[in-house]
């Protein structure tokens, strides 16, 4: 009996087009999100001297996805951190409480 032979998928070929991308600088995120969509916030904070409790971010870019993308987003990261991690060591990152009440919707 001959073995049939069964069509493989082609495996797509993606070709990222970046002739209109940005590069931007970040040390600041926040997130909220709703059941149809998870928004990223990014920003910098310019506080170089705080007084107090207070700390100016200057908001620039908000990038809404999907929370399927979401997901992939998160597991791409943090594959990325661990491979980052290590080569150079673990990230020790404090944990800020969250504030109290509803999150913000945008």
């Amino acid at each position: 009996m001959a073995e049939e032979s069964k069509p493989t998928a082609a495996v797509p070929t993606v070709r990222w087009d970046d002739s209109q991308m940005q590069t931007r600088y970040s040390n600041v995120v926040n997130v909220t999100s709703t059941r149809e969509e998870v928004s990223l916030f990014f920003g910098t904070n310019r506080t170089w001297n705080p007084s107090g409790n207070t700390f100016d971010v200057t908001l620039h870019d908000r990038v809404i996805l999907n929370p399927f993308a979401a997901k992939r987003l998160m597991l791409l990261l943090g594959n990325v951190l661990r491979e980052y991690e290590s080569r150079f060591g673990e990230l020790k990152v404090l944990a800020q409480p969250r504030p109290e009440g509803p999150t913000p919707i945008q």
